[in-house]
């Protein structure tokens, strides 16, 4: 940045993801959800830097080349509904010829039968065939998003990264692209979802990573989470109990700035459960990365 500052906006991300399997990533707005699928893909900005790897079918997707990038990987290995369809759409032209291209690129469909599998892949995503002849500025939020969806489904990826695909989505259509998302997975495809939407979560995913301040900081089975003995990290809990049909308490304070992280624990200043030992950070133990894991619940 600036000034020669940096700022680590993910750190330490370890995750496996199988086929067959959906794992849900969660937190607040700013924790580095949308960072790390962007990383996956090749999308970060130029002055960003990244370490480590990502494996998928032996391609290490931190190291690929662009060219590897463009050509194997977005769309034929890695699909990706964004987080800002809108802006991902190419404004001049139709969502229909838009998804024929994709169908020419990613399928070997005939030429005569694109204009049925766009139309396919448009149903797939609830998308209505009278909108399809329309550009992206003449949709809404919500159909810009499942526009979006429409497209990532088409190459049926071995991966697809699904970064908040039910914004601007009234609750039936939240349902259905869930359970279309479902539907991949249990074709044999994996699925990262990245959301804020909890009921959407537990409706589609076998496992679940918190992030918080830019670490995950808890990892567990779906089940586990949503149901018994439900979240050990006091955040991830907290996360849950701030939910209107649960105990609608807010988490108190406010997440930290990336640019400004606390030494040790980031979740300290915002944990009752917090002691002298948070000034050190937590290890990952047993899933979690907490000093003061929560127990069962009563």
């Amino acid at each position: 940045m600036r000034g020669g500052r940096q700022v680590a906006a993910v750190t330490d991300a370890d995750f496996d993801l199988a086929a067959g399997e959906c794992l849900a990533l969660v937190g607040e707005s700013g924790c580095g959800k949308s960072v790390l699928a962007s990383a996956l893909l090749g999308l970060l900005p130029g002055n960003a830097e990244t370490s480590g790897t990502a494996t998928l079918d032996g391609v290490d997707l931190l190291a690929a080349d662009e060219r590897t990038l463009a050509r194997t990987v977005r769309g034929r290995r890695v699909g990706l509904v964004p987080q800002s369809p809108a802006a991902h759409l190419t404004p001049v032209r139709t969502v229909r010829s838009q998804l024929e291209e994709t169908v020419r690129e990613l399928t070997a469909v005939p030429r005569r039968e694109r204009r049925a599998a766009a139309e396919a892949a448009a149903a797939r995503a609830a998308f209505p065939a009278d909108h399809l002849d329309r550009h992206p500025h003449e949709l809404s939020g919500g159909l810009a998003q499942r526009a979006a969806t429409a497209l990532a489904l088409i190459g049926d990826a071995p991966l697809l990264l699904a970064d908040e695909p039910t914004t601007g989505l009234d609750r039936d259509l939240v349902g259905r692209t869930v359970d279309e998302l479902r539907r991949h997975v249990d074709e044999g495809r994996a699925l990262l979802l990245i959301t804020h939407d909890l009921a959407a979560a537990e409706r589609v995913a076998d496992r679940v990573a918190v992030m918080y301040a830019g670490r995950i900081v808890e990892t567990t089975a779906a089940h586990r989470f949503f149901g018994e003995p439900g979240p050990r990290h006091p955040y991830a809990r907290g996360l849950l109990n701030a939910l209107p049909d649960r105990a609608f308490t807010p988490i108190p304070g406010m997440p930290p700035e990336l640019t400004d992280l606390p030494p040790g624990c980031a979740f300290a200043p915002r944990c009752a459960r917090a002691t002298e030992a948070c000034a050190t950070l937590p290890e990952p133990l047993a899933g979690v990365a907490c000093h003061h894991p929560e127990g069962p619940r009563a």
